[in-house]
């Protein structure tokens, strides 16, 4: 029997279908909906003894909540307002089948479908906002629609009929360029790809507007040079701009400008910018100038004096337990600032002598958040001494008190041996670059470990934040006081099963709090999430604050590799070496070295007289698990990676300078190592690449 029946005598059953916890985020939409057309198809419901005249809805729940939200609202008012309903009697089970079959035919509409339908509405009257409101949806959501509708043809047909999914949509419409969309689609389209590889790709020609170039120069000055942005829709990464020459011409002038005016106020010799927040690469070939400290004058004896008095007395009065905690709080705060007091005392910034300037110079960088800063390191292009005699120099040696060779013009040195995981099969040392990307990829292989262990996460997180506020020591590995982390390698790296798995679980989160504009809105969105969304959210903003390596220098953070014996991490099973990442950069002896090691002098053979590219390729399937070889061969190959990328975990009771693995005596004397330049045959290398910027 089709009736009508008043909202206030409408309940929910317990037998509907429908329990999904994520439907209550729709109940707005509904709402919406309901308003603007009210209840289009009839609610199931079922007549209840007590209390007489009430029914129970067994299908139709979002429609019900979506108006009692109405009437919450005070939008409608239940006691007035007709519901037409179907009313159906019968058992539990009949009336339960009945609400499964209701549901089990009816049809979401397809995201394609979504799009065309949000096209002819916006083309009715232009009215983004109107729409919005009409379905209950925000207006970021109707311009992603509306910008998916704009695909180039094939992509969109593609997502029509379900040859590619959303995400990889989502990622061709990064762009608004239909040309470059079907360029990387007709690279990628046939075959598989993720969303990530695709968003990355179109992104290689382009600028996000969160760099710090882009910062720097501003949208409106890039703009009115001409420059074009593309808007991403569908991230938070930023906006593209598709003319990044345009943006670094403009920040070049700008750098160039601030250079020459710092220049001039300080008198120094040159400052050089440089679009960059490190300056190891820029200095190469000149000498760092160490300038002496300055010594602490009476003044300034006598209060690191009174410091260190108070400080005993503040140890004194806080070992008393009957100090209360406002108290106890108080003398915290003032041992805090005490310190730092001192700290900054003992730690004066060198004077540069008036008559040195002249032949000095320093860097004008450029930081994460596109500020221009002046570095603190000055360099010359030939030795300063600072006074006393040249004895020492005599027979070549450098002087203590003088600067510091950064490259090897005037001076010669032997640099330190390189730690074991810095080496390549065969004994030369990696490149510094191919070292810095292998360090990228094994911190993306402990970020993807990290992902399944929040509650490791959590308490990885926990240590950093409050260690680093009770001591000096710095060096965690992570950048979870909310700094994002500084590749030592800029610019498309090789494509890793690690990194895919971080960029697909980002996409598996629950992002619906994000959608709301102030901070109190998102906070109280993020705080109604349960605690298996929470977890996976913390375990991927600790994965993805993982720094590459605690310096510029090739060494391995104990953190680190302390989380990867603990989560038992297998490198092997996340990262293969190919001829991208790792064959072709190094030379020939180290590969023929590598299979000698694999594959006794056999496999060596076989690969003696090929070409260096043809032996590469080889090696990559041989490595992948790919070639016809001996299964004591193939199992050594799957289990092969390099020193770079294991992680070297080692106890506490050894020596600072020792890594150790299972069955192996490696030692490492000096955090510090030189780098063999890549080689790409089986002649000798050059001097090694950045040596002489490490022996500064």
């Amino acid at each position: 029997m089709t009736t009508s029946v008043k909202l206030a005598k409408l309940t929910l059953s317990p037998i509907n279908v429908r329990k999904r916890p994520d439907e209550l985020l729709e109940i707005p939409q509904m709402a919406a909906d309901l308003e603007a057309r009210g209840v289009l198809q009839n609610l199931l419901v079922t007549p209840v003894k007590k209390p007489r005249g009430t029914f129970e809805v067994f299908d139709g729940g979002r429609r019900l909540r979506g108006l009692l939200l109405l009437a919450e609202r005070g939008v409608i008012d239940p006691e007035t307002y007709d519901v037409p309903v179907k009313v159906l009697v019968g058992d539990e089970a009949t009336l339960s089948e009945t609400s499964t079959a209701a549901n089990f035919h009816q049809l979401k509409m397809t995201p394609a479908e979504e799009c065309r339908a949000f096209q002819y509405f916006i083309g009715l009257n232009g009215d983004i906002d109107g729409v919005a409101k009409r379905f209950g949806l925000t207006r970021r959501f109707v311009e992603g629609r509306l910008r998916l509708a704009t695909l180039a043809e094939p992509i969109f047909e593609a997502l029509s009929e379900g040859a590619i999914t959303l995400d990889v949509a989502k990622a061709y419409a990064s762009t608004e360029n239909q040309e470059k969309q079907l360029l990387v689609w007709n690279s990628y389209g046939q075959g598989y790809a993720n969303a990530d590889t695709i968003r990355r790709v179109i992104a290689n020609e382009t600028m996000k507007s969160t760099d710090p170039v882009a910062i720097l120069v501003g949208e409106d000055r890039y703009v009115q040079a001409g420059g074009k942005v593309d808007r991403d829709l569908f991230s938070d990464s930023g906006d593209k701009w598709i003319n990044p020459e345009i943006a670094q011409r403009l920040a070049s002038d700008i750098m160039e400008a601030e250079a020459k005016r710092i220049g001039e106020e300080l008198g120094l010799g040159w400052i050089r910018p440089i679009a960059s927040n490190y300056t190891h690469s820029a200095a190469a070939g000149l000498y760092r100038v160490i300038l002496p400290s300055p010594d602490l004058t009476e003044e300034e004896l006598a209060r690191v004096e009174a410091i260190t008095e108070r400080k005993d007395a503040i140890s004194t009065e806080m070992e008393d337990d009957s100090i209360s905690d406002e108290a106890y709080k108080a003398l915290d705060q003032e041992w805090d600032a005490l310190e730092e007091e001192e700290q900054a005392l003992h730690n004066k910034p060198p004077i540069l002598p008036d008559d040195l300037k002249s032949q000095v110079g320093a860097f004008l960088k450029l930081t994460p958040r596109g500020e221009m800063v002046l570095d603190g390191e000055y360099y010359s292009e030939e030795p300063v001494q600072f006074g006393g005699d040249d004895e020492d120099d005599a027979d070549g040696e450098g002087s203590d008190d003088g600067a510091s060779g950064a490259s090897g013009s005037g001076r010669s040195f032997t640099p330190p041996p390189p730690p074991p995981e810095a080496v390549a099969p065969g004994g030369k040392p990696l490149s510094a670059r191919l070292f810095d990307e292998l360090a990228m990829q094994r911190r993306d292989v402990l970020a993807a470990s990290l992902l399944s262990h929040p509650a490791l996460a959590l308490d990885y997180a926990l240590f950093v934040m409050i260690d680093d506020r009770t001591s000096s020591f710095s060096a965690y590995g992570s950048t979870i006081r909310a700094r994002s982390p500084q590749d030592p390698v800029s610019g498309q790296q090789p494509a890793t099963r690690a990194r895919s798995y971080l960029a697909e679980a980002q996409d598996g989160l629950d992002a619906s709090w994000l959608e709301h504009k102030s901070e109190v809105e998102r906070f109280e969105a993020f705080r109604a999430l349960d605690d298996d969304a929470k977890a996976a959210w913390l375990a991927y903003v600790v994965a993805i604050s993982l720094e590459a390596k605690p310096s510029y220098r090739a060494e391995q953070c104990p953190l680190h590799n302390r989380l990867a014996t603990i989560m038992d991490v297998e490198v092997a099973s996340w990262w293969r070496p190919t001829s991208e990442n790792f064959f072709d950069r190094i030379s020939k002896g180290s590969i023929l070295s590598l299979l000698a090691d694999v594959g006794g002098a056999a496999l060596t053979a076989r690969h003696a007289t090929m070409k260096k590219s043809e032996i590469s390729q080889s090696c990559e399937k041989l490595f992948a698990g790919e070639a016809i070889v001996e299964p004591e061969v193939r199992d050594a190959a799957l289990a092969w990676v390099p020193d770079a990328m294991r992680f070297l975990d080692k106890t506490p009771d050894e020596d600072p300078g020792f890594v150790a693995e299972e069955g192996g005596d490696e030692s490492v004397d000096s955090p510090d190592e030189g780098f063999d330049d890549e080689g790409d045959d089986g002649e000798p290398d050059e001097a090694p690449e950045g040596a002489d910027a490490l022996a500064a």
